[in-house]
């Protein structure tokens, strides 16, 4: 690992939930483990004025303590020598003026370089003029390094991307911007690099010859929760689909890169958009969950969440088809899927094979043979599964499925949290897994005519896998989805 440079990591909404549940203890995580080196210093930025460096620590601390952070790493984390916090008021540009004037006091006392990060933990409205703001007060420059961290959704649509990507590039270079999608942190996505190009058993299969499909889902059990507020504005194609979901998707697809560098596997993954045929209405379902049961206890449908329109369109489950029309995928099917409200929580690449040419089993009654498939579980228990098929033991010829199986906890005693791998890949300046200007508005144009001409929104009951049209889009491979 390179050594993290000495810096002042600026977290604007630091008074946020985001901060309390992902940013700190994640970047407790790293000091523990003495990854951002002695002279790394924590700011706070708030609109709040009641805060000062004291109860801001003080509140810092009650965050970690209620993420069971040990008392050590506790004081060594919020300590008076590394996390401060400065107010920006009503957010004017005297109030960012005097942000930046802090930043150098905090940057002289402590002998650093000017290497900044500024992390935008907002809500997404409020972008544009925090990006602005930065730049208008001169903070998007210094004697060191500056990156911009900015959290998704980036945009509603392919406009207001491109609006956005305008004031981003207005006070910042692209090389600076670092667009988090905090699902390629998990290891398993990153793996995804090296098992396909490091494995010659497995890249030689990797293209329409030998693969049959492909399925993407990501699946969860809670409900809308406490983001209603937010979720009735964007429903699951824009909270998921758009992002997680096509990352994954494109990570799967791309071709070989040139080099294991940041620009050349960013470049691929938006070849794969750029060769999507635009999506058919007839191969999208949305749903909305009604009410069930989530293990064994009875849940309320969408409609009936705080917060939720009882004459709700929103759609709370996605899923549809993409056809890549290159070279690799012709032919292949790639199955996106997601939503609220599942039999269980899962994160799943399942790659299906395609079934052998010649039936030399067919005397012996033997049912059909199932395809090998290769499952790549992102979460809840990461790893590998790969699914071929075996004879029994005994007289005659009766076939069954087994497998080779690898998990990620059998062999690494820890696995970093998505938010650590990704905020000590920004400290590192290493874009790999950060989403660019040019991804970000291909896929809003690929979902976008959807988002203006959407399919009607069809229930299906809390605790199942979804409405039973869903499983139609397979239909002509005879088949439905992998349940989990």
């Amino acid at each position: 690992m390179a050594e993290i440079e000495p810096h002042i990591f600026v977290i604007l909404g630091a008074t946020g939930d985001l901060t309390a549940r992902k940013l700190l203890p994640s970047l407790n995580a790293l000091i523990a483990r003495n990854a951002l080196g002695p002279k790394s210093l924590i700011l706070g930025v708030g609109m709040e004025t009641e805060f000062n460096d004291a109860s801001f620590r003080d509140k810092c601390r009650q965050d970690l303590a209620a993420a069971n952070i040990p008392q050590e790493q506790i004081a060594q984390t919020a300590s008076d020598k590394r996390l401060f916090y400065q107010t920006t008021g009503k957010g004017t540009p005297e109030d960012y003026e005097k942000l930046g004037q802090r930043i150098e006091q905090l940057e002289k006392d402590n002998g650093m370089p000017g290497n900044r990060v500024f992390y935008l933990a907002l809500p997404p409205k409020v972008f544009p003029l925090a990006i602005a703001a930065l730049g208008g007060a001169g903070l998007n420059k210094s004697n060191g390094w500056v990156r911009l961290v900015i959290e998704k959704p980036f945009g509603r649509d392919l406009k207001s991307a491109q609006e956005l990507n305008k004031v981003v590039h207005q006070s910042f270079e692209e090389k600076q911007v670092y667009r988090i999608d905090h699902y390629l942190g998990k290891e398993t996505v990153q793996n995804l690099l090296v098992f396909r190009f490091a494995n010659a058993l497995f890249e030689p299969q990797w293209n329409r010859d030998r693969i049959e499909s492909v399925e993407i889902t990501v699946a969860e059990s809670l409900g809308v929760e406490h983001r209603a507020g937010y979720y009735e504005g964007a429903g699951a194609l824009r909270d998921m689909i758009q992002n997680h979901l096509t990352q994954l998707a494109t990570l799967t697809a791309m071709e070989v890169p040139e080099a294991f560098r940041a620009d050349a596997i960013r470049r691929e993954k938006v070849k794969v958009l750029h060769s999507v045929l635009p999506i058919r209405r007839e191969d999208v379902v949305l749903g909305q969950y009604a009410a069930g049961k989530i293990d064994g206890k009875d849940v309320p449908a969408y409609r009936d969440e705080p917060g939720v329109a009882k004459d709700s369109q929103t759609e709370t489950f996605v899923a549809l088809r993409l056809e890549i029309e290159n070279w690799r995928w012709h032919g292949v099917p790639f199955f996106l899927r997601t939503g609220k409200r599942l039999a269980s929580r899962s994160s799943e690449i399942v790659v299906t094979f395609r079934r052998p040419p010649v039936w030399i089993f067919k005397p012996f009654d033997v049912e059909t043979i199932q395809p090998n498939s290769l499952v790549i579980t992102i979460q809840p228990d990461e790893g590998f599964d790969l699914y071929f098929e075996i004879k029994a033991p005994g007289q005659g010829v009766r076939i069954q499925q087994s497998d080779l199986r690898f998990r990620y906890s059998e062999l690494f005693p820890r696995l970093p949290e998505a938010y650590e791998t990704l905020l000590l890949d920004v400290l590192q300046g290493d874009a790999t897994l950060f989403v660019s200007d040019d991804w970000v508005e291909a896929s809003w144009r690929l979902y976008t005519p959807l988002l203006e001409n959407k399919p009607k929104v069809v229930p299906y009951a809390a605790g199942s896998w979804g409405p039973p049209e869903a499983d139609a889009l397979l239909s002509d491979l005879g088949r439905t989805w992998t349940k989990t």
